[in-house]
């Protein structure tokens, strides 16, 4: 099953070579600026053009609850979720002070918290229930819900486009949420679940191995589908869902993607599931310290740009990694080039010497 009304295109690499060719006329040794080039270049391709810019970033920061910590899967009262989310909309937390710093518009966005939020004008209401079921006993959600998760996180998306938005950060809060992230790296990349499970916000190694023995019975209980988003539907959660679906939009809208940690980079590993091509509009901003998360990478063949030990959440390895983004785009357009600086180019005199022979 696939989203309605949805096309992603690859994208063209028609513009690779003169891309390629610019950032060789900088006034630097060739290549010297590492994956900075290389981000400069992905972007230039995404944007097909040689000038790319990045306009009005926002912070998506998608919360949820997960009725399956009635097992014990998390150290953390649920209560946190609700109380970090108005946290977060005074722009207090790790994702408020980072996304001040570094420009981005912070929304935060209501999948399912087990809480009734007051209107707010960073809050989008995008509640399909109060949190996602407990998977040990059912679904975690139903195939509507998930789907009208999907929807809600594709609506949110374009409406940003709609404003101009053409990079998109995501981030999460939900106290429990690395189980069903667990779950699904598990699924998609048939990796054992118990090298899948992680301490998350804190559990002992026993907390650990019956987080793992939860999601086993939750796998024996409900049988693993073919389908990707059944088994998001089965074993994910509402934020996970809504996460998915507005990073397929924004690969759609041919944005700039850039995942946190290991909660929404599972969303992209889901998203990659339904259309490969979301991955062509990626950028992994780092690598979590949390068990699974490198595996989640290494399968979509990604490369983390950061590598810092976070293991927060929230959105804030996305907003920490954008200023190498932007740096990125800006050496590309404004850094001065040989000719500029008339400083002499030893790597094009070479080249034209030996074409001349």
């Amino acid at each position: 099953m696939k989203p309605s009304n949805l096309n992603i295109s690859p994208v063209s690499k028609e513009m690779a070579n003169a891309l390629r060719e610019k950032l060789d006329q900088k006034a630097k040794p060739i290549r010297s600026l590492g994956k900075m080039e290389d981000i400069a270049l992905r972007i230039g391709l995404i944007q097909n053009t040689l000038t790319p810019q990045l306009n009005k970033p926002t912070m998506f920061t998608v919360a949820s609850d997960h009725h399956v910590c009635e097992e014990g899967v998390s150290p953390c009262p649920t209560k946190m979720t609700w109380q970090q989310c108005l946290n977060f909309l005074e722009l207090g937390g790790g994702i408020g002070l980072f996304c001040k710093m570094y420009g981005f518009d912070l929304k935060v966005v209501d999948a399912g918290v087990d809480f009734d939020f007051a209107p707010h004008p960073r809050l989008i209401n995008a509640k399909v229930r109060k949190g996602s079921r407990n998977i040990l006993h059912e679904h975690a959600m139903t195939m509507k819900e998930c789907m009208e998760a999907i929807e809600n996180g594709r609506k949110m998306v374009r409406e940003s486009a709609k404003e101009g938005v053409n990079v998109v950060g995501f981030g999460e809060m939900g106290i429990g949420n690395t189980t069903p992230a667990s779950a699904l790296l598990s699924i998609f990349t048939k990796t054992d679940i118990k090298d899948c499970v992680g301490p998350g916000s804190g559990l002992d190694s026993n907390g650990v191995s019956h987080k793992a023995n939860v999601i086993t019975q939750a796998f024996e209980k409900h049988g693993i589908s073919e389908d990707p988003i059944e088994n998001l539907a089965r074993f994910g959660g509402l934020e996970i869902a809504t996460i998915c679906g507005g990073m397929l939009e924004a690969a759609a809208q041919k944005m700039v993607i850039i995942t946190d940690g290991f909660i929404t980079t599972s969303a992209l590993l889901v998203a990659s599931e339904i259309y490969k091509e979301v991955l062509d509009y990626a950028f992994f901003s780092h690598q979590s310290d949390e068990q699974g998360h490198c595996l989640m990478i290494d399968h979509m063949q990604g490369e983390p740009i950061l590598n810092m030990s976070f293991r927060l959440g929230e959105g804030t390895g996305a907003a920490c990694c954008y200023p190498i983004i932007k740096g990125s785009v800006t050496m590309l357009n404004e850094m001065t080039t040989f000719e500029e600086a008339q400083v002499f180019n030893t790597a094009t005199a070479k080249v034209a010497a030996f074409e001349s022979h």
